[in-house]
């Protein structure tokens, strides 16, 4: 039996070619992984990483969506702002979620704690045992922090990036916690210290709601933190992190988002109810 070996060796040729032309793992970020993750509806990278376009060779590791995470569009996430960078999160099933979680701003007990260490008001060293689920946007034992946590319809997995700590970078001492619930894609940048690259905007994908520090100085200045915002093109903004900067001065470095100032510290929003020109909504108290 002959056998066309001119087309034997054409295939070889393409398949290393397409091989060796994908990127590396440390050139295309990757999600953080756990025993059994809920595959991320919130990654984009060849979006977020301009000229980039990646074929995905890899072999599927989850399967389909479990029913809890199948949204209508409808479902309702209500977003309180409890103060400095701390807001309570709760999804249509309850879960509630406290970012930079310090121990002593807020009444009720999350389900949820995420934290950062940079100041005290960001994290405390003795979360109530009554919270299921505390987690660190820093590894004590060094390196970066990985999660990816799985409570009844919400998912939450974090992007490293680093801090600044005693006038010294730190490497991986911060996080970027995002939640993913009801179709929505939330983001909380912690206390972010540095602009994000093409790595961090692929690793993020796409948010829809977005927390952000507005202080100007303890965190990046207003110019960078706008910038940074722009780029997220998140339909909804929530600033967070005052520490007394002028809101109108945050306001005004993004002219092409609709302010919206709001009488109450409470939101309800849904998928089906995203604006459809980029937000930045003022709960009261912030």
């Amino acid at each position: 039996m002959m056998r066309n070996t001119g087309l034997s060796t054409a295939l070889v040729a393409v398949l290393s070619i397409s091989v060796f032309a994908l990127p590396t793992q440390a050139q295309m970020p990757q999600p953080p992984m756990a025993d059994d993750p809920v595959p991320s509806q919130c990654l984009a990278m060849a979006k977020a990483i301009p000229g980039a376009t990646y074929a995905n060779f890899q072999l599927k590791r989850a399967g389909p969506l479990r029913p809890q995470f199948v949204s209508t569009g409808d479902q309702l996430v209500r977003f309180t702002y409890v103060g400095h960078s701390t807001y309570e999160i709760e999804s249509p099933e309850g879960v509630v979620i406290a970012t930079d979680y310090n121990g002593w701003l807020g009444n009720s007990m999350p389900t949820i704690a995420t934290m950062n260490k940079a100041h005290r008001t960001h994290y405390t060293d003795t979360p109530d045992p009554g919270i299921h689920h505390v987690l660190r946007g820093w590894n004590p034992e060094g390196g970066p922090a990985r999660h990816a946590v799985t409570v009844k319809d919400v998912y939450v997995r974090n992007v490293p990036t680093d801090i600044r700590r005693y006038g010294e970078m730190e490497a991986d001492g911060n996080s970027i916690f995002i939640f993913e619930t009801a179709g929505l894609c939330i983001g909380h940048l912690g206390h972010l210290h540095h602009p994000l690259t093409d790595k961090h905007y692929g690793a993020i994908g796409r948010l829809d709601v977005v927390m952000v520090p507005v202080d100007g100085g303890l965190t990046m200045s207003q110019n960078r933190m706008s910038e940074l915002t722009k780029r997220l093109q998140s339909s909804i903004v929530l600033p967070m992190h005052r520490n007394g900067r002028s809101m109108e001065s945050f306001l005004a470095l993004l002219p092409d988002f609709a302010p919206e100032w709001r009488d109450s510290d409470t939101m309800e929003v849904s998928l089906r109810t995203l604006p459809s020109r980029p937000s930045i909504v003022i709960l009261r108290g912030t």
